[in-house]
């Protein structure tokens, strides 16, 4: 049995099924997802779904699903299984014996004397989804029929019937291309047999998506189909679908396959599946490599890629793209000024962090290449030009103050990591002083005093540094409660229990002394910490919410009043270690271990982007979010680090 395998009871328990989910994606920003038994539970889902530089920078759902007919002794059996108003139809969850995710999503089914299996890939640097049949067994003459759906829209939006639809076709070799809207290119529809494509251009009516019912956004879609496709399938004979933005030589088609899935790396074990994750978010295109923040949904967020770049890649040995990522982002970065370009629902979010945990994953690049000259003249300027920017108050949004900490002064703006808006307002006020906006500028000015040695710097930056270190712990501690102020705003300090104090204690340069980081720790602990991750209230709170559920502002409401983050686990474990050393080690390798069944729950072979604050600490968001599998790749070098240290 492979490591990400679901056995038929799994799959037949419908409930179950259709809440864990599979995500592939390749390098060229195209993605394949739907749950383990192929019923599409949000508008996200989709076979092919990819970008269409032809058209704009969005991403597109070309190809929904393909629905699958076998015909034994005139009688068919349909395999598809579609969620409608009251009722799911057809019921071909009941005919698959297995689900697998290693090394590709794999489904097997039996029905009558047939069994069949269907194994899914996209081609690595193009916009094509390949679906492979190979017909295990069968008993007597067998067809396989292919009903593609076509939705031919942006990943955000719903398609319905309309009259300006392109019904006509052209043919290919072994298929044919259809363009459902003008201004689309031709989605290619091949298989590598000869076939017969019957020609029955219709509209199903209102598929039903639940996930974007549960969103409280609109969740019926009608799906066009052109026809479909007719073929004989021996015993033993395979056969291979191709969708593709151009056209492909059918003869080419079982090779291709074959080639793609020598290629991938197996989901054999947990870290294997952490690595492989890692790299679907990342995206390379134009020469610029990017990290997408979370799947399906995407967008190029400048803090998620700064937080999540360290464990995607230098905990893989990966600096090369490390160096990469680095590289671009330092040319879109003006000052401290990057504006994230996300999904619909958080679109040209500002922040003033994002630039901090730039300099963050610098300084991680160094220590992890151990090679200073290198980062010196590749970053040294820009990490220089950014506390400049901060210094001078070059940006209207933070100003620094003669005790040299960062003072955000504007109430109506949401620029930190908690950044959920209600009404126009901020939801959660952090503006003033930001424990981690300046235990990060500690961080960086510290980093940059051993990075940039020219005299002229040095003889600005120590001073500044020297202030840091008294104000720091005057404005956000407090000896009688024993941790961190969230914000200090005009003297008025917010010790409501919330996880940003964690970077106070966890970053390589700390002003806090190692009681006050044991304090710190052992609040969040008591008060935060989960087997999932670290709660972003503590439900001491009256405004603490255990469920992240709800519609955009009920759902955004519970994220930072209670939901449980699993990236926060990454500086909790750092923190954790710094004190306690080589005897620390059991109890990250407990919070590690724990992660594992997280493999099998949500996002198959992922992680997810957050979790309930009350027990059993469901995953909700996005099924497979960066921050979170670079966290779990993080915590696992730290384990590493110091089992090879002990070692020697």
């Amino acid at each position: 049995m492979a490591y990400l395998e679901f056995t038929k009871a799994e799959v037949s328990n419908l409930s179950e099924a259709l809440t864990k989910e599979y995500i592939r994606t390749n390098r060229a920003g195209s993605y394949a997802s739907s749950t383990i038994v192929n019923c599409n539970t949000r508008k996200y889902h989709g076979l092919l779904v990819c970008p269409l530089p032809e058209i704009d920078k969005r991403t597109y759902v070309m190809l929904s699903a393909l629905d699958e007919t076998v015909i034994q002794h005139n009688t068919p059996f349909h395999l598809a299984i579609h969620k409608f108003p009251s009722e799911y139809s057809p019921l071909g969850h009941k005919y698959i014996e297995s689900f697998s995710n290693d090394p590709i999503p794999t489904f097997v089914y039996r029905v009558g004397g047939v069994t069949l299996k269907k194994e899914i890939i996209l081609i690595a640097n193009e916009r094509q989804v390949l679906v492979r049949y190979t017909l295990l067994k069968a008993t007597s003459k067998t067809t396989l029929q292919l009903r593609p759906f076509l939705a031919f829209r942006k990943v955000h939006d719903l398609t319905h019937v309309n009259y300006n639809v392109n019904t006509h076709y052209v043919e290919k070799q072994h298929g044919v291309a259809v363009k459902m809207y003008t201004p689309f290119p031709e989605l290619n529809l091949q298989i590598s047999k000869k076939n017969e494509f019957v020609s029955a251009p219709d509209w199903y009516n209102n598929f039903e998506y639940p996930k974007e019912q549960e969103r409280g956004f609109e969740y019926h879609e009608d799906l066009y189909t052109p026809g479909y496709f007719e073929l004989d399938i021996k015993e033993n004979e395979t056969i291979v679908f191709s969708a593709s933005l151009t056209e492909a030589k059918p003869k080419n088609l079982l090779k291709q396959f074959q080639n793609e899935i020598d290629n991938c790396d197996n989901n054999d074990t947990f870290e294997h599946c952490l690595a492989n994750s890692a790299r679907q978010f990342l995206l390379r295109e134009n020469g610029e490599t990017r990290i997408l923040a979370s799947l399906p949904w995407s967008g190029n967020w400048g803090r998620d890629a700064m937080v999540a770049l360290p464990g995607l890649t230098l905990m893989r040995g990966a600096f090369d793209t490390c160096e990469e990522v680095l590289n671009t982002f330092s040319k879109e970065i003006s000052g401290n000024v990057y504006k994230s370009i996300g999904n619909i629902e958080h679109n040209y979010v500002e922040s003033i962090d994002t630039a901090l945990w730039y300099i963050r994953s610098v300084q991680q690049f160094n220590w992890n290449t151990k090679d200073v000259e290198k980062t010196r003249k590749l970053y040294a300027a820009k990490v220089e030009e950014i506390l400049e920017v901060y210094m001078s108050g070059g940006n209207e949004d933070v100003i620094m103050h003669e005790n040299g900490l960062l003072f955000l002064p504007n109430p109506n703006k949401a620029l930190t990591w908690v950044d959920a808006m209600e009404n126009g307002k901020p939801l959660i006020p952090r503006w003033g002083y930001v424990v981690e906006i300046n235990a990060l500028w500690y961080n960086a000015i510290c980093f940059a005093l051993e990075l940039i040695t020219k005299e002229s710097f040095q003889s600005k930056w120590k001073p500044i540094r020297a202030h840091i270190e008294k104000s720091f712990v005057e404005t956000f501690w407090c000896e009688e409660k024993g941790y961190l102020a969230d914000t200090n705003i005009h003297g008025v300090q917010d010790f409501t229990v919330r996880p940003s104090q964690i970077f106070g204690a966890s970053l390589p340069f700390s002003t806090l002394n190692d009681v006050q980081r044991q304090s710190v720790l052992e609040v969040v602990r008591k008060e935060l910490l989960t087997p999932k991750g670290i709660r972003t209230l503590t439900p001491q709170s009256p405004d603490f919410i255990g469920k992240v559920v709800g519609n955009i502002q009920e759902r955004a409401r519970a994220y930072h009043q209670g939901g449980v983050l699993l990236w926060l686990l990454a500086p909790y474990a750092e923190a954790y270690l710094k004190l306690h050393g080589h005897s620390g080690v059991s109890e990250v390798t407990r919070i590690y271990q724990g992660l594992e069944s997280e493999m099998f729950q949500h996002g198959v072979g992922t992680m997810s982007e957050v979790y309930d604050g009350n027990p059993p600490h469901a995953p909700r968001g996005a099924i497979s979010q960066a921050m979170s599998v670079a966290a779990v790749l993080r915590l696992k070098m730290l384990i590493k680090n110091f089992e090879k240290n002990n070692a020697q």
